[in-house]
């Protein structure tokens, strides 16, 4: 699986690279975030059901949960978000730590439960978190060419 995430998240990862601040920022009609948010909200997922974010990890600054977590969205953002370069650097600081865990991580029986799916294992969580930022990587193309339109 290691494969298979290396290939999602670097592809993630090249895709924010190519963004500017506008483009980041656009909030185009149908959708309800930017993407911006859609690069942290796939950051602070993977966060919290791999390592226990905002509780049990500090990898990420507490204040990204309110900013990403779901149901949350740019127009309810009280403060400025963090730079594209930041999460950018975030996700890469991350990919490397997910990359650390062993196999004994992924089998281990998860210490919580989801309000979907039936996952038990680690593992099982993982392959959501692929399909899960694969899922917000094809919104965010869509969501580019549409502002690039505007």
């Amino acid at each position: 699986m290691s494969y298979q995430f290396q290939f999602i998240r670097n592809q993630t990862i090249d895709f924010a690279k190519q963004l500017n601040d506008q483009i980041a920022d656009a909030k185009a009609s149908y959708f309800n975030n930017t993407i911006r948010w859609h690069i942290g909200h796939v950051l602070v997922t993977a966060e919290s059901l791999l390592f226990g974010y905002p509780d049990h990890s500090d990898a990420l600054p507490k204040n990204y949960h309110d900013l990403f977590a779901t149901g949350t969205k740019p127009a309810d953002w009280k403060e400025e978000p963090p730079a594209l370069s930041n999460l950018i650097e975030q996700l890469e600081e991350q990919k490397e730590r997910i990359l650390q865990l062993d196999d004994d991580f992924f089998r281990k029986d998860l210490d919580y439960t989801l309000p979907f799916g039936d996952f038990k294992t680690y593992g099982e969580v993982f392959a959501m978190i692929m399909h899960h930022e694969s899922e917000h990587v094809g919104k965010m193309k869509a969501m580019k060419q549409v502002a690039e339109k505007a």
